[in-house]
């Protein structure tokens, strides 16, 4: 019999956690529709065959072209359709659950690539673009906020690995799917590569079914009974009663205050209080990824790949996306030992220095070939480094509000850092542009400014939330407490709420045998008083 409970009661490995590991991977592929669009969008603006359908002929360059407000809306109204679902994310998800959502994504999904495999027309591909940028926002969103809310305490990096390694790898299928068609002068150039998004969210949409909603969404909405059902199928079959009843009294004893505290419309209740603190927090994280300058990064690779005399751009680029593909892998290798901060904070260094010594080359050799290789190599490196702490970024922002305000909260920093994305894409030219202010590389001076200001962020005022279940995050919260002591609070109404969860396990425990013994009893009795010797 237990005799101490943690406030993560669990047992600390991966063995006894695989079922519930399984049905997060499954989760995550929704993030694999962002890296497929991210990937098969900028392939098809150099097709002939998609260019021929939606854009014209340049005697001047003696090829096709597009223009480039259709080329601008393609991509901007992607963008507004992520931005809008995020914000949707927090009624959508309080009112119909994580799996829902998930569902409604699929269903757009499906929508919005029918109509583009089957349209010529541009405002029929502009409203598609729309509807795809609601599907993958939701996608992008719900399996987040089911996987935060799923996974055990100690392996919710682990599974936020799975998150990233999905991203990396729909772009680079979109990337390879894009260079086997690209030479088709038909509509199916863009058609082929269209038809994978179809893949992922039908795989998840089958899965889904066979997968428990979260329980702590059902906690939340009162359906104590099915959130213990629902804990119980995440859990795997073998799991001890005192671990399991542990951890179900600590998410119903901490929603059951969340709720007390929280009666207003939510979407004001996340700026009041200790929420404040919180909603900022998580916004702040979470746009940690507009603030890097991913954004210029990933655009003008092919830009510098060029300069730097690379003969096969394409396969560089892809080079340089299975580099991120191996910088998240390795961060998986270490998440469950290394904290949060740390990793930020490691991840936010690496990447300034990269900005740094990019701006600094070109300062010096404007131009040059050796230049334009120097960038490449700090562009992969600044990859490989991003894409490691990319997925713990995202992981805190998502630990940090409370189960109720979990929705509401993370919907508006993940449409914030849509919006923030878009803003660096969109001034990225002026910075760069030999008819503007014609900086290119050394754009890398300002990104490393931000960086450093990132890590003096995390430094102050992100707190250590690693192997904390979120109901402790709750109460440090809660109490106010300060930065630094996250690490090392103890968290006793916690405890208590896991105490209490033991003790009812000692209850069940104790009245299992006793009722087996009486059912063997009675079986027995049953077949004394049958006839014996009867024949047939």
């Amino acid at each position: 019999m237990r005799t101490a409970v943690s406030a993560n009661p669990l047992q600390l490995d991966v063995r006894s956690h695989r079922k519930c590991l399984i049905i997060c991977f499954f989760l995550t592929m929704g993030t694999f529709q962002y890296g497929l669009d991210y990937a098969l969008v900028g392939g098809f603006l150099s097709m002939p065959g998609f260019l021929k359908v939606y854009g014209y002929y340049s005697p001047t360059l003696g090829k096709w072209n597009i223009d480039p407000t259709v080329q601008q809306l393609i991509s901007s109204l992607m963008t507004i359709g992520t931005f809008v679902s995020s914000l949707l994310v927090g009624p959508l998800s309080s009112k119909f659950g994580r799996r829902h959502g998930l569902w409604f994504a699929a269903g757009l999904n499906a929508i919005s690539t029918a109509i583009m495999l089957g349209t010529t027309s541009v405002a029929a591909l502009y409203v598609a673009r729309l509807i795809l940028g609601v599907s993958v926002g939701w996608f992008f969103t719900f399996s987040q906020l089911y996987v935060q809310e799923a996974a055990p305490a100690h392996l919710r990096g682990v599974v936020f690995g799975f998150y990233q390694v999905m991203l990396s790898v729909g772009s680079i299928v979109g990337a390879s799917v894009d260079f086997g068609t690209h030479n088709i002068l038909s509509r199916r150039s863009y058609q082929i590569p269209l038809a994978m998004f179809f893949v992922a969210p039908t795989i998840q949409t089958i899965m889904i079914i066979f997968f428990p909603e979260s329980p702590r969404w059902l906690m939340v909405q009162g359906e104590d009974e099915k959130a213990e059902k629902a804990l119980r199928r995440l859990r795997n079959d073998n799991i001890d009663e005192h671990e399991f009843q542990a951890e179900l009294n600590e998410i119903r004893g901490s929603t059951r205050d969340q709720l007390e505290q929280n009666k207003k419309w939510l979407f004001l209740e996340m700026w009041r209080g200790t929420n404040l603190r919180r909603t900022c927090l998580c916004i702040a994280v979470v746009c940690f990824h507009a603030a890097n300058g991913s954004s210029w990064v990933n655009i003008y690779t092919t830009y510098f790949l060029t300069i730097a005399g690379v003969d096969n751009a394409f396969a560089m680029s892809v080079m340089i996306t299975c580099i991120g593909l191996a910088g998240c892998l390795f961060s998986l290798a270490f998440t469950r030992y290394v904290d949060r901060r740390a990793v930020i904070i490691i991840g936010c260094s690496a990447c300034a220095l990269c900005q740094l010594f990019m701006a600094v080359v070109w300062t010096v050799h404007p131009g040059s070939k050796v230049a334009g290789k120097c960038v490449v190599a700090f562009i992969s490196l600044f990859t490989f480094f991003y894409v490691a702490y990319s997925p713990t970024a995202w992981l805190v922002g998502g630990e940090i509000p409370s189960n109720q305000l979990r929705p509401f909260t993370y919907g508006v920093a993940t449409a914030l850092n849509f919006v923030g994305n878009w803003l660096g894409t969109f001034t990225a030219p002026y910075f760069i542009n030999p008819a503007k202010l014609g900086w290119s590389a050394k754009y890398g001076y300002i990104w490393f400014g931000t960086n450093s200001l990132l890590v003096l962020f995390t430094i102050f005022f992100i707190p250590e939330t690693r192997d904390r279940t979120l109901e402790e995050m709750h109460e440090m919260f809660e109490n106010k407490v300060p930065t630094h002591k996250f690490k090392s609070y103890v968290c006793t109404g916690v405890e208590d709420y896991a105490a209490q969860g033991v003790a009812k396990a000692d209850v069940l425990v104790e009245r299992t045998p006793f009722q087996r013994e009486k059912e063997d009893m009675e079986h027995v009795e049953v077949r004394d008083n049958e006839p014996r010797g009867q024949s047939k």
